[in-house]
């Protein structure tokens, strides 16, 4: 083998530049090389992209995953191409949108995972579901237009009948304003029972939130007791109609029976006065007819016939029973 300094000097210079130069590009491009960079590359659609530049940050809740490698036009589309190097995953309906990471109006794209399992490399999020920057510019222009269309003419009025309103109303305007003050002392005086009022608000807010289940069981409970009732509502109908009908019809038979029921009520009447003008007698009945009975049976059980009299006060008088056998 031929030693080193006897070869070509001038060729080993080149070969030695060239390795020079790819370890160099090889270091710029190492996020781009196979091995060494890795990570997945995607694409995303927008109908503008504001102050995204490649390289700036690719984000999934605020932590970093990847970055944007180009941005080129398609058309009235803006197409952003991105790298993934976190190792993160999202699903094939995520979404994309560019948002504003300072206040000099540095961006970044963040991702909005939806959709199960993964998107494939290479794919496209597509214009309907990314969301293009805020562009205060654009925002400025709109206001300068609005504004440019509003009648200073009238605008100047009303704010001259404004002025006039509240010139003539000082009063009005500093009863307001003592008012407002008197509340505001009122409400600072009464923070404690605020508070006191707030925590109870909590308090039954944890109850109502512990008790749902119950609170949902009776509910359910008193709908399908409205449905019960709702389905016998003909029955309950009927039940009441029945009773109207009843109630009719008592009524009736009392109006035409009312001058048969008179005479018995008074007979009725008579009856019970003299029971009660003989109540003593009665007890007094009442008391000896054990002895009385069993003297009877005794009569009974020794003669073929019997004579018994029985005789009670001046107005009750039982006439004698006799009979043979």
């Amino acid at each position: 083998m031929k030693p080193f300094r006897e070869r070509n000097h001038t060729i080993i210079g080149i070969v030695g530049f060239a390795v020079i130069a790819l370890m160099l590009i090889g270091a710029f491009r190492a996020d781009r090389l196979p091995i060494i960079g890795g990570g997945d590359t995607y694409k995303a659609e927008f109908s503008e992209i504001g102050g995204l530049r490649p390289g700036d940050e690719v984000r999934i809740a605020g932590v970093r995953v990847g970055k944007v490698d180009d941005i080129e036009l398609a058309g009235d589309k803006v197409v952003v191409s991105f790298r993934i190097t976190g190792g993160s995953s999202f699903g094939p309906d995520t979404g994309a949108a560019i948002r504003i990471r300072t206040l000099l109006g540095a961006s970044y794209l963040a991702l909005t995972p939806e959709g199960k399992g993964d998107m494939k490399e290479n794919a496209t999020i597509p214009l309907s579901r990314t969301k293009a920057p805020y562009d205060v510019v654009q925002a400025f222009s709109d206001l300068a237009t609005t504004t440019g269309a509003i009648d200073t003419e009238q605008l100047a009025t009303a704010l001259t009948t404004v002025g006039d309103i509240a010139a003539g109303s000082v009063t009005e305007f500093g009863d307001a304003i003592v008012g407002l003050s008197d509340l505001s002392a009122n409400l600072a005086a009464r923070d404690q029972q605020i508070n006191d009022l707030l925590t109870g608000l909590d308090t039954v807010s944890g109850t109502l939130a512990s008790r749902n289940a119950e609170i949902d069981q009776l509910f359910t409970d008193a709908s399908t007791l409205f449905d019960a009732v709702v389905q016998r509502r003909d029955a309950i109908h009927t039940l009441l109609v029945s009773t109207q009908e009843i109630s009719t019809e008592l009524t009736a038979l009392v109006d035409s029976t009312r001058a048969d029921l008179k005479p018995a009520l008074d007979q009725l009447q008579s009856v019970t006065d003299t029971l009660v003008r003989n109540e003593a007698s009665l007890d007094e009945l009442l008391r000896v007819s054990p002895t009385f009975l069993r003297l009877f049976s005794e009569a009974l059980g020794t003669g073929p016939w019997f004579d018994n009299f029985l005789g009670i006060g001046t107005d009750l008088t039982l006439p004698s029973v006799g009979g043979t056998p």
